[in-house]
């Protein structure tokens, strides 16, 4: 009879944007699983992933069998709701992410839009599904979610270095936005570096509500140079936004965002389609043509791109909180528990995938077998199964999950 809970060895990427060594908590929590390399010091570390996705996928750690493999012989394990739906997969994607600047301004396509480009570019584009997802603070995070709202980016379109970018007639609508939007990745390197050093010249005071401009602007060039078009669409048309540990977004399918630094907890559907038009090397953008009959324009300012955090009826001992998004392929469930504290999690009828990002203790499962808990450690978690969380120190638990 196969497990129903079994530990995990998950893959880590190294991409440039990503944290030195130690620094980065994605690597850290990656390498605490029994037989892993230590940290390279002189590596970044970006993303650690957790799940069934083929270009870093997650093995058994007692047997090195695939995860994915595991699943498609026990088929149950998944429950009968996702089985219909899914199949013998895991419908979700969790990382952890670790990033000290600026990742790739970006949209995910949507349901429509992946299907035809998987069909035109199946390379590029390896699945045909959406990639909706959360964000969760485990430190300070600072991100460009969404849109600000539509009056506040006209008052910042009528500063002399910005005119040129807004089409006539000025009746400014999400259409408007668009445009401008498309004019500023069109724009050339000398156009950008010029009108961002004309930015810098104009007093904080006359951007508004926004006075962090000039500043972010003098940041983001330092990462990506004065040239990348990313910087004026982030810092002009985009919510900038600072979270604390426990805060988190969601970001809708072919919702605008940049990740600028911290180290997060990140859910998303299952699928790795992703349209880049800066903060990258021109090389690596694709069409601004594409990227702009893609948006949608949602949300529209910072509040509504927050995810609330709210109690969870999963933990019976009031422990256990969700970030549910309105969304089906999953919610994510956080149990913090102080030095002594219990909690247990009634049965969830899906599949789960379980990660320590912080403390130790012990995990109880039918059975009476008793699972020790440290911090990097990665489960999988079969459907209908309770599990009781006990721990001496205090420990923090995140557990991603569909019914």
């Amino acid at each position: 009879m196969a497990d129903a809970v079994v530990q995990l060895r998950c893959g880590v990427k190294n991409d440039t944007w990503g944290k030195k060594g130690k620094d980065s908590v994605a690597a850290h929590l990656w390498s605490q699983t029994p037989g892993h390399a230590r940290i390279d010091e002189a590596k970044m570390y970006s993303e650690m992933w957790m799940g069934t996705y083929p270009s870093n996928p997650s093995y058994l750690l007692p047997t090195g069998q695939l995860l994915a493999d595991y699943l498609k012989k026990n088929p149950q394990l998944v429950g009968k709701s996702v089985l219909d739906r899914w199949g013998p997969e895991i419908p979700f994607l969790p990382k952890i992410l670790s990033f000290s600047k600026a990742l790739p301004l970006q949209i995910h396509p949507d349901l429509t839009l992946a299907a035809q480009l998987n069909k035109q570019d199946p390379k590029k584009y390896g699945d045909t599904n959406h990639k909706p997802e959360i964000a969760i603070a485990l430190s300070k995070f600072e991100l460009f979610a969404g849109w600000k709202p539509l009056n506040d980016i006209q008052a910042l379109f009528k500063l002399k270095p910005l005119e040129k970018f807004v089409p006539s007639p000025t009746h400014f609508n999400d259409e408007t936005l668009r445009q401008v939007c498309k004019a500023l990745l069109n724009a050339a390197p000398k156009t950008v570096a010029a009108t961002i050093k004309e930015l810098q010249s104009i007093p904080e005071p006359q951007f508004g509500a926004y006075p962090y401009i000039p500043g972010l602007l003098d940041r983001l060039s330092k990462q990506y140079t004065e040239c990348d078009n990313g910087n004026l669409v982030a810092a002009l048309l985009m919510n900038y936004l600072t979270l604390g540990p426990g805060d988190a977004v969601f970001v809708p399918a072919d919702s605008i965002h940049a990740y600028l630094e911290g180290d997060i907890v990140e859910c998303m559907a299952r699928s790795d389609n992703v349209i880049n038009t800066g903060f990258c090397p021109a090389p690596e953008r694709d069409s601004v043509e594409l990227f702009g009959q893609a948006l949608t324009f949602q949300p529209h300012n910072a509040q509504d791109a927050l995810l609330p955090r709210r109690k969870s009826d999963k933990g019976l001992n009031g422990k256990t909180d969700v970030y549910a998004p309105p969304i089906s392929e999953f919610s994510v469930l956080c149990t913090c528990l102080g030095a002594g504290e219990k909690e247990t999690h009634k049965s969830i009828l899906g599949p789960s995938l379980m990660i320590v990002t912080k403390g130790c203790g012990s995990m109880n499962i039918p059975g009476d077998k008793t699972v020790e808990l440290k911090e990097g450690f990665v489960f999988f978690v079969g459907q209908g199964v309770a599990l009781d969380f006990c721990t001496d120190k205090g420990m923090a638990v995140y557990r991603a999950y569909a019914e």
